[in-house]
């Protein structure tokens, strides 16, 4: 049986986009970022331009996704989050070949892509409905 934190991660793993939590001059924020899930680590991709990055790199962050407009079959519904250390990474082409293609624009300004590992040291995943979570292992679910 997977831990939590094993399940929080393949589980994030089933969803492109997430949302990275840290604070920022002493104030908290949230941030949307496309993701992926690779030897256990999540590897994240957001935007240069809205300075998140430098919040996030040598901190501990809190890192989440959900299904929760895309129900997999039997109607599961999930959430979960990872808390790790963050830092900066350069990936490799293969690597940034997985993210897929970048949006050109962000807020207006062109997008520059700066890229992010979690290491998660706990993690914590919640059903919302009265189904029992995926089982581990369970295949994805392609999106509409």
């Amino acid at each position: 049986m997977p831990t939590d934190e094993h399940l929080a991660v393949e589980l994030i793993g089933r969803a492109d986009y997430g949302r990275v939590a840290t604070s920022m001059r002493a104030l908290p924020f949230l941030g949307c970022v496309r993701h992926l899930v690779l030897d256990g680590r999540v590897l994240l991709r957001l935007h240069r331009g809205w300075g998140y990055h430098r919040a996030c790199v040598g901190s501990v962050v809190a890192y989440g996704s959900d299904n929760l407009g895309f129900p997999e079959p039997g109607g599961n519904l999930w959430s979960a989050q990872i808390v790790g250390r963050c830092e900066a990474i350069g990936p490799t082409a293969a690597q940034i070949a997985l993210f897929g293609p970048a949006p050109s624009r962000v807020d207006g300004e062109p997008f520059d892509a700066v890229y992010l590992r979690v290491e998660p040291q706990f993690g914590t995943v919640h059903s919302l409905d009265d189904h029992p979570l995926p089982a581990a292992g369970t295949p994805l679910r392609s999106r509409p």
